[in-house]
């Protein structure tokens, strides 16, 4: 069963991002998904990305990411990873997503509602 999406702070929304090689994609994607800031993490690898950096012209080997989360979780998600990202002006890029399988998304609202409001480390020893 499709659902168009009504609420717009709890809508799902998919964000593109890069990353320099699968081991850090899957660094951040863990911690993104423990943070509940993604529900899910996919990573593509094999990508050839051919960009202008600082005047030059560049190609490189990377890995996308495509991250599933909500629109109240964006700021937060953006803040995270531009603080934790290594590259210097990570590609971020939500795209809001006009209808899908109700169950999936109800899934992914799910997923990042903890009633935590931010990605701080957990105490392990509480």
């Amino acid at each position: 069963m499709k659902e168009r999406q009504k609420d717009p702070e709890m809508d799902v929304i998919l964000v593109v991002t890069t990353f320099p090689d699968v081991e850090v994609g899957r660094q951040i994607g863990t911690q993104l998904v423990e943070s509940q800031l993604a529900a899910c993490v996919n990573l593509v690898p094999g990508v050839e990305s051919i960009y202008r950096w600082k005047g030059a012209v560049e190609r490189e080997q990377e890995v996308v990411g495509l991250i599933k989360t909500t629109q109240n979780r964006w700021e937060q998600l953006e803040g995270w990873m531009q603080e934790h990202h290594p590259y210097e002006e990570p590609e971020l890029i939500a795209m809001s997503i006009d209808q899908g399988a109700s169950g999936y998304l109800d899934w992914v609202r799910k997923a990042v509602s903890s009633g935590e409001t931010g990605w701080t480390k957990r105490d392990p020893e509480a």
